[in-house]
Parts: structure tokens; C-alpha cells; sequence
């Protein structure tokens, strides 16, 4: 479809190169009537570029026509990246509006591109003769990704399926886009208001302090206000001695968009499947999953389930062993009821108390969120050189946005990296690392990435800071992973640069980094009192290493129900008078999950597989954890900050991104491919 348009073009601050230091959208100039003026013009401009490909007289070459795609549509990349960075992190009702206006027009401007026939000639003949093509090894990468991406776009249908599955492709988008909605309107909706003193038994003074902060800013003055943002529910389910609001505020989190209101996800499911298996179907698989893997490393679903039910066989005797333990505890204080699962994290905290003589209070004051991130910064500086500069002079989109510049051990600019730590209303709940900018060299000129990290950590209460238990911890450290693979990348074409990677391999990066932050090396560099300055003791951290492994059959066990209910929903063909509730109680009995312990992510509220882009990659957490536990084992054999062996890591993981095969980079790095039991060492399942 071509859209044509004539906005102002003086008004609109997309149609103009960014004059902000180092090409940073200037957010305070950008207005939402902006946004579908340069969709408009953008697909206008961007639907040119491809004729133009199209209508070249000249034979298909890479440059003229795989090229040529690759640095086209910069107006509409321009746009994308801010809009949708924003609808994650600082959404209103206008930015929901053009999400769901522009929807529609977004897949059939797409689909009109991999669904061209003439385009696909050209690529095809490209791809039939590379052989004789003289390409570096990027360029045949790219070749065969854009190949493939045609072919799994649907270039080798008919004309009626190709009608199909653009129907299918809008359709699917408008429901992805209703099904988050949903969750974070759910999510918002929800808050439990405590006006009597007494029931704040058992919670810490600084969550006390920030449920008054949040009761303040909901106009519930002298009251407490505890949300499901995971800074305020988590604590509450940790210590919190009332135990029926334990278990309201429990169930209003595994419950959210499952009440049967006008936010209920659940036929929304059913409606996603069902698509889900038709453009399967369409483009010659049997289901969603064959699909989805085939362009993974894991490359088939019976790989994936070896690998969960591997895991889950030594998982789950473990959780069983904890429940047992806390269902102990429980007689023994005198309490005659069975353990349920909001009692979990409760008991977690007073044997853990009881076992390590570890309390979470007493670990937090060493993990203010801005000596956390500087901990990974000085990582990241004694790996490489890299050094992060906080400028003011970058525009934001936030008040709670930092910028650093970052710059390599020679001085050089690397790219620009924002942090954007703490929850709102106009944030999607969990963690991430996107992009305003990706690397790629056009034209002899690098051009050097805009990334940014977001997170919804406790905000800071009065004079405390915001305080990180040990999974948040490990949380910025997985996230800082992310953003060094979208920093350090020196690709030259967009489509295989920094996390442009398999899902299933683009969890290393990430997850690797988690090892230092836990490394009592590592810890004393930043871990210190956010009172008094003082460094983390060795007691201490020897009473965290001891309890690194504990509760280990909970965590494990939830992480792995959620992928397998997610291979279970895409290995599913039949959608017919589809029950998301039923099903879920189905899986739950097929694998033997135990009553004491929910899916990390029911169904209703599993943005990752239905509104994130993980849909049949759940699993990638696991399948990564395989390469990245392996791979921290070269650095422990080497030294935490070898030179030689970090290098290595940079030049063939973080700085090659999708350009090589994912296990040839890391048989390059490590010289062999990854031992999975070095999973099951890491989480302390097995000596």
C-alpha cells in the first residue's frame, strides 16, 4: 500500500537529522501528533527505496540489492525506535492510540515488502549464485538471513495464502498490543491499602517507608499502599507476618487479566494460538514451535524438551525437599495449616535466617542501585578499558534518566548507554535493553550505538536510596550484559549487529555478567554501606555464598514450568474450543508441578510469549545458562579479569553479534562446544 502525505516538515522534529550530542532524539521537541505524520511519511520514503531496488535495470548484486534493503527505511527506523522504546517505558493513552492506529498499517507496509515478488527475484538470484559472489563472510551471513526471512515471510506462497497471512499478520499485532495493554492496565489497577499499623508485622522500616511514599502519591495519606510492582509486592510476600494479605496480594499478581473483566487475556490467548498455528501451517509447519526453532540453535522442539526435562528432573525432588523444610518450620512455630504458595517467599526469609544466619535486610544497605551499577561499569573497565562518563547535556525522556558516554581504552567513542532504573504507571513491569540507535558502518562511517537499560527497582525513599536485594543485583548486572553486547558490536550491517542474534544465544551476554556480580572479588569493589561508606565484610559475603544456592529448587523450578507451558502451548495443533485456564491446569498436572509453586508466568499476564517476542523461547534463559556457565569456567580457570581470555570473548561474542553462526563463536572463544552440566553445577543441582 502506498501512503502518501505533506506534513510540515519544519514542525516535526523526525523529518531533520537530530542535533543533540551523538544523534540523541531531542524528546523534549518530540509531541505525539509527531508520530503518525513520520509513519506516514516514512513508509512513503521507505516504499520509494524498495521500488527503486525493485525497477534496477542492472543484475541483482549484493550491493544493489541486499545492501540497498539493509540501509533503507532510515526515517521509519528513526521513528520506530522512539516511539516503541517509549510505549514500554513511558506510555500514555495518545502513545496507546497511534500503537493501535498504526498497527495495521505497520504489517501491511511490512508484509507488502517480504511479500514482493519482484523483490524476491532479485534476492533469490543473489542467493542461487553466491557461491561466485566474492562475499566476506558478514555479507553471505546477511545474504542467507535476508533469504531466509523472505521465505519465512511467506515469498514462496501463492497469492491467496499471501492474503492469508497478511490478514493473519495485522491481526496478530492488534492482539499482541490489546494482550499488553491488558496486563499493565491489570497491573496499574490493583493496590492494597492497609490502614492499620498492625498489619505491617514483620516488613522492614525502608518498605514501611516507601508503601507510605506510594500510599502518598495514590492520595491515601496516612495509610500504606503496596502494588504489584515487584519492589513492593516481593517484600510485602517476604515479610509481611499477616498472612491472609499475604495471600490477597498474592493472588491479585498470578491473577492479573484471569477476572473475567474487560482486561481478561484469556480469549486473547486462544485468539494469538490459534493464528500462531495457521501461519505455521502456512508456511509448511506443523506447528508454532517447529517454526519458531527452526532458525534457533536449538533448532527443533525435541531439543528443547530434552534439555527442561533434564533440568526439571533434578529441579523439582529439590523444591519438593524446600517445601518440606518450610512445611517443618511451619509446626514447629505453632501453625497448623498446609504451606501454599504465598507462604513460600515467607519461610524462605526465616530459613534462610535459621540456616546461613542471613538476613535480606542485612544485605541490601551494600547495594545501592547507583554502587551496583558503577560495580558493573568497573567490571566492564577492568575487562576492556571501557570507561562510562555521566553527561547531563543528553536529552532524556525522564527524570529518572541517566546518560553516560561510553569510550574505549584508547579514548575512543564507543556509543551512548541511558539507565532508567525505577517503576511507574507508564512502565511495562520487568527488565530489558533495547536500542535508539544500532551499530552498522555505511559508508566508510561507524555509527555508533544508543543504547539504554530499563528496570523497575524500589525507588528511593527520602533519604535512602534505592536499596537491591541480590536478585536485582544480578538483574542490572544481566541487563549491563545486554547493553555491552549492543555497545561493543563492530558489524557492518544492522541486520546481524550487536543482539541481532538467535534467541536462544542472545541470553549469554547477559547472563555471563551475572557471575561477577556475585564474585566476592567483584563484590568488595562495590558494595559498600550506603550510611557509612563501609566495604562489604568477607563474613558476609562467605554467609551469601554459602545461601547462593538456596532456594534453588523454588527458582529453578517455576523458571522451567513457564518454558515448558510455553513449548506446550506452541507444540499444541488443535486450538479448537481452546481453555487457556484448562489448559494451564492440564500441563500443571502433566508435568507435576506441586501446589506450593505457580508458574514464573501464567498464561494471562506472559508478556514474553505474547506481547515480547519470546514466544517458543522461554527456554532461551536455560538453553544460554548451558553456554554461559561453561563459559564463566574459562574465566575462573584463567582468572575473573584475565586479559587474554576477555578479549577473546569481546572479539568473537559481544563484538561479532549475528554475523557468524552462534556455536562456531563460541567453540572460537572456548575451543569447544559447552558441557550442559555446567548448568546444573551453576544452580547447585548436581556436585
Amino acid at each position: 500500500m502506498m501512503v502518501s502525505c505533506a506534513p510540515k516538515t519544519e514542525s516535526n522534529p523526525f523529518f531533520t537529522e537530530y542535533t543533540a550530542p551523538f544523534g540523541m532524539p531531542d524528546f523534549a521537541q518530540i509531541r505525539s501528533e509527531h508520530y503518525m505524520p513520520a509513519f506516514l511519511k516514512g513508509m512513503e520514503e521507505h516504499n520509494a527505496e524498495i521500488e527503486a531496488i525493485v525497477n534496477n535495470p542492472e543484475a541483482p548484486t549484493f550491493a544493489n540489492t541486499i545492501e540497498a534493503m539493509e540501509f533503507s527505511g532510515k526515517l521509519m527506523n528513526r521513528v520506530s525506535a522512539v516511539f516503541y522504546n517509549l510505549t514500554s517505558a513511558e506510555t500514555n493513552d495518545q502513545l496507546k492510540t497511534i500503537q493501535k492506529d498504526m498497527s495495521p498499517l505497520l504489517s501491511e507496509h511490512n508484509d507488502n515488502i517480504s511479500l514482493n515478488d519482484k523483490l524476491f527475484e532479485r534476492v533469490k538470484v543473489i542467493y542461487d549464485n553466491k557461491a561466485t559472489a566474492n562475499l566476506t563472510p558478514e555479507q553471505e551471513m546477511v545474504l542467507d538471513k535476508y533469504y531466509k526471512d523472505f521465505v519465512r515471510s511467506g515469498a514462496l506462497l501463492d497469492a491467496t495464502q499471501k492474503e492469508q497471512l497478511k490478514a493473519i499478520n495485522k491481526e496478530l499485532n492488534l492482539l499482541s498490543i490489546r494482550f499488553a495493554d491488558n496486563v499493565l492496565t491489570e497491573t496499574n489497577n490493583f493496590k492494597l491499602v492497609i490502614d492499620n499499623e498492625a498489619d505491617l508485622a514483620g516488613l522492614p522500616e525502608w518498605v514501611i517507608a516507601g508503601a507510605a511514599e506510594e500510599a502518598n502519591a495514590k492520595g491515601e495519606t496516612g495509610k500504606w499502599v503496596f502494588t504489584l510492582a515487584k519492589p513492593s509486592f516481593l517484600p510485602f510476600l517476604q515479610y509481611a507476618d499477616n498472612r491472609e494479605l499475604r495471600e490477597k496480594i498474592y493472588n491479585g499478581y498470578i491473577n492479573r487479566a484471569d477476572n473475567g473483566n474487560d482486561n481478561d487475556n484469556k480469549e486473547t490467548i486462544a485468539q494469538i494460538l490459534k493464528l500462531r498455528q495457521q501461519k505455521a501451517n502456512l508456511l509448511g509447519f506443523d506447528t508454532f514451535a517447529e517454526f519458531a526453532l527452526d532458525n534457533r540453535m536449538a533448532k527443533n522442539p525435541e531439543n528443547v524438551y530434552a534439555l527442561l526435562n533434564s533440568i526439571w528432573s533434578a529441579a523439582l525432588p529439590k523444591a519438593k525437599e524446600e517445601a518440606k523444610d518450610m512445611q517443618a518450620l511451619i509446626y514447629q512455630e505453632g501453625g497448623n495449616f498446609q504451606l501454599a504458595a504465598w507462604d513460600w517467599w515467607y519461610y524462605t526469609e526465616k530459613l534462610r535466617k535459621q540456616k546461613f544466619d542471613l538476613d535480606e535486610s542485612e544485605v541490601k544497605p551494600f547495594f545501592a542501585v547507583d554502587n551496583v551499577r558503577d560495580g558493573a561499569f568497573m567490571v566492564a573497565n577492568k575487562l576492556w578499558g571501557i570507561t562510562f562518563e555521566e553527561r547531563t547535556d543528553i536529552p532524556v525522556y525522564h527524570q529518572d534518566v541517566k546518560t553516560f558516554e561510553v569510550k574505549d581504552k584508547d579514548g575512543s567513542h564507543i556509543g551512548v548507554f541511558l539507565v532508567d532504573y525505577f517503576p511507574r504507571e507508564s512502565k511495562r513491569a520487568g527488565a530489558w535493553m533495547n536500542s535508539y540507535r544500532d551499530q552498522s558502518i555505511e559508508n566508510g562511517t561507524n555509527i555508533r550505538p544508543i543504547v539504554v537499560n530499563v528496570g523497575n527497582f524500589s525507588k528511593p525513599v527520602g533519604n535512602t536510596p534505592s536499596l537491591l536485594n541480590i536478585d536485582e543485583v544480578q538483574t542490572l548486572f544481566h541487563e549491563f550484559g545486554h547493553g555491552l553486547h549492543g555497545l561493543l558490536t563492530q558489524c557492518t550491517y544492522p541486520i546481524v549487529s550487536g543482539t541481532s542474534v538467535a534467541r536462544d544465544f542472545v541470553e549469554l551476554p547477559s547472563q555471563i555478567m551475572e557471575h561477577w556480580a556475585t564474585n566476592p572479588e567483584v563484590m568488595t569493589m562495590y558494595a559498600k554501606h550506603y550510611q557509612t561508606g563501609e566495604v562489604i565484610s568477607d563474613e558476609l559475603i562467605e554467609k551469601m555464598d554459602k545461601a547462593a544456592n538456596f532456594n534453588t529448587g523454588f527458582t529453578t523450578t517455576e523458571l522451567v514450568a513457564a518454558a515448558l507451558l510455553d513449548m506446550n502451548y506452541h507444540t499444541t495443533s488443535d486450538f479448537s474450543n481452546f481453555d487457556a485456564v484448562a489448559f494451564e491446569s492440564k500441563t500443571t498436572k502433566e508435568i507435576g508441578l506441586i501446589d506450593e509453586i505457580t508458574y514464573r508466568y501464567r498464561g494471562p499476564y506472559f508478556s514474553h510469549i505474547f506481547s515480547g517476542g519470546y514466544a517458543t523461547g522461554y527456554y532461551s534463559y536455560l538453553w544460554a545458562e548451558v553456554l554461559d556457565a561453561d563459559a564463566f569456567d574459562a574465566f575462573e580457570q584463567n582468572g575473573i579479569f584475565d586479559q587474554k581470555t576477555a578479549q577473546l570473548y569481546r572479539e568473537n561474542i559481544l563484538e561479532k553479534g549475528g554475523s557468524v553462526e552462534p556455536m562456531t563463536l563460541y567453540v572460537q572463544f572456548r575451543g569447544a562446544e559447552p558441557n550442559p552440566e555446567a548448568l546444573l553445577r551453576n544452580r547447585g543441582l548436581k556436585n
